[in-house]
């Protein structure tokens, strides 16, 4: 179970209505950030870690073979994450940037406080030459940082993430994200790529439909967290995890399908109905080519300097600067 959390009266309002409007929508869905309590960022660390989800260590291995020259040629002052969680993979970033710009800062960015200050304490501990500044915000909404960050920055949005939001709200992010650069700073961006000659449906569906189950327990989890933050009374037992594959939208779709009929009570708002086999999507995970990436890119004001992938094609690397 997650541990309960106190929603400041003015925020839980905001959630509600949310929830509330995202349940009743022709599709019923519900945002992913809420996956991310303290259980939920634990899950997906352990997720990250499994035999089946290639993006984490594809991705690692890209930022091994890149990272020391990256930060040799950028020697950015400040390095700031979106969506930081534990920093496991920006650690080789950090390495690079601790051997190459001695005294910069490290900026991990993430909605979950807990989980971010026990990464920042960590971080103190293993980079003592580099000054960690944690900041609590939700990067996928309109933010002000606590502290101004040193210039050059690299702004990093890693572990494929930005598939997580509809087009024309990754285009908005990428927008917000050029807002706070400056002509000196730089944009690194992980992408999970489409199913191609080196990577099959199967091998992306299994990454987030795991035989030990542990996406499922992650996408389950989810309502653990409405529960606890909104007052919601989800029945855990009462849905089962599914993922899939939509070629046409090229990309993945998690849903909660109801194993009953079920009714559900958001507070001050009213019941949601679910009948049997009737789903909520939790998350959608978009997949790219080069070609996509460089038109969002161009819409939100960056242009592509460099597209780096794996020998298979699975994964990329890309660097962008503002226009």
């Amino acid at each position: 179970m997650s541990e309960t959390v106190l929603v400041p009266e003015s925020v839980l309002e905001a959630v509600r209505d949310e929830i509330w409007e995202g349940l009743n929508r022709a599709l019923p869905e519900v945002s992913p950030k809420y996956f991310y309590d303290r259980c939920g960022s634990e899950l997906f660390e352990q997720i990250t870690e499994l035999d089946e989800y290639y993006p984490t260590r594809t991705e690692r291995g890209l930022l091994e073979r890149w990272a020391p020259a990256l930060m040799e040629r950028l020697r950015p002052a400040s390095l700031m994450e979106l969506g930081a969680g534990s920093a496991q993979k920006t650690r080789v970033l950090l390495d690079a940037m601790a051997q190459h710009v001695p005294g910069g800062h490290f900026v991990p960015l993430d909605v979950s406080g807990d989980f971010l200050a026990e990464t920042a304490r960590q971080l103190h501990l293993e980079y003592p030459g580099l000054e960690i500044i944690p900041e609590v915000a939700d990067f996928t909404a309109h933010f002000q940082l606590a502290n101004p960050l040193l210039r050059p920055a690299l702004i990093a949005l890693l572990g494929g993430t930005i598939g997580n939001f509809e087009a024309a709200e990754a285009v908005a992010l990428l927008g917000r994200t050029r807002t706070m650069m400056q002509q000196n700073d730089t944009f690194l961006l992980g992408v999970d790529l489409r199913p191609g000659p080196g990577k099959t449906v199967e091998e992306l569906e299994a990454a987030y439909d795991d035989d030990q189950g542990v996406t499922a327990e992650f996408n389950l989890n989810i309502l653990n967290v409405l529960n606890d933050q909104a007052g919601t009374d989800f029945p855990l037992d009462a849905f089962r995890h599914r993922a899939f594959y939509d070629p046409t939208g090229g990309r993945i779709e998690m849903h909660l399908v109801a194993t009953r009929a079920v009714d559900v009570q958001i507070p001050e708002r009213g019941r949601v109905s679910f009948a049997k086999g009737e789903s909520m999507r939790t998350e959608i995970s978009s997949k790219y080519d080069r070609r996509t990436i460089e038109a969002m890119f161009g819409r939100a004001g960056l242009r592509m300097t460099n597209w780096l992938t794996d020998d298979r094609g699975r994964y990329a690397l890309v660097l962008g600067v503002p226009v």
